[in-house]
């Protein structure tokens, strides 16, 4: 990946096009979080009904904390120490932020901060927020090569950049939406990070 490859995938993000990118992960679709466009794009290449909720991601994590101002002191301590890294954190969102990643609890959204090291150090010059999903067709295997992305998706895509062989699991989505109250959490789906680690964090 080249920095002239990672501005093609920013420039294209921000019209609202859908493009396949790596991640810490396995392959990803992006979006502008706020284009309605490019949202229903991503889904239709996926095959995924637009009720599901997807993640919103984040290059940096500063840019990331400075978007949830209205978290409190002890969800984003937790945050901090989560990400970055292979999980996907959904968070209360009472200002209900970035709607079309929320599916039907506008109330809740789902946060990704990647490791960007190695191969994906480019990346880390992305400076706006996408809307992302895996870059699999809906309920099929998560891509952990390029190759591995379904052709139709590839030649959907504006862009598709290719950063070799992925991790090969997908994030581990942790439910904090109540930690801020009680400190509990929940595991939704174990991935790329055990619970074990998860509570270890915690």
């Amino acid at each position: 990946m080249t920095a002239e490859e990672v501005a093609a995938f920013e420039r294209c993000v921000l019209a609202g096009g859908v493009a396949v990118f790596p991640t810490d992960t396995v392959y990803g679709l992006a979006t502008a979080p706020d284009s309605q466009t490019g949202v229903e794009r991503l889904y239709r290449l996926k095959g995924r009904p637009p009720s599901q909720p997807v993640a919103v991601m984040f290059f940096d994590l500063s840019a990331a904390l400075d978007a949830f101002p209205e978290l409190g002191p002890r969800t984003r301590a937790a945050v901090e120490r989560l990400l970055p890294g292979g999980l996907t954190l959904l968070l209360p969102n009472p200002a209900q932020l970035y709607p079309f990643a929320c599916g039907p609890a506008p109330e809740r959204l789902g946060l990704r901060v990647p490791a960007l090291e190695g191969r994906l150090a480019p990346l880390a010059a992305v400076r706006s927020p996408v809307l992302q999903s895996s870059a699999n067709r809906s309920g099929g295997p998560d891509a952990v090569r390029l190759e591995d992305v379904d052709a139709a998706i590839r030649a959907g895509a504006c862009v598709v950049l290719d950063g070799g062989e992925l991790g090969g699991r997908p994030s581990t989505v942790i439910d904090l939406t109540r930690y801020e109250d009680d400190g509990s959490h929940r595991v939704v789906r174990e991935g790329a990070v055990s619970a074990a680690q998860v509570f270890e964090l915690l």
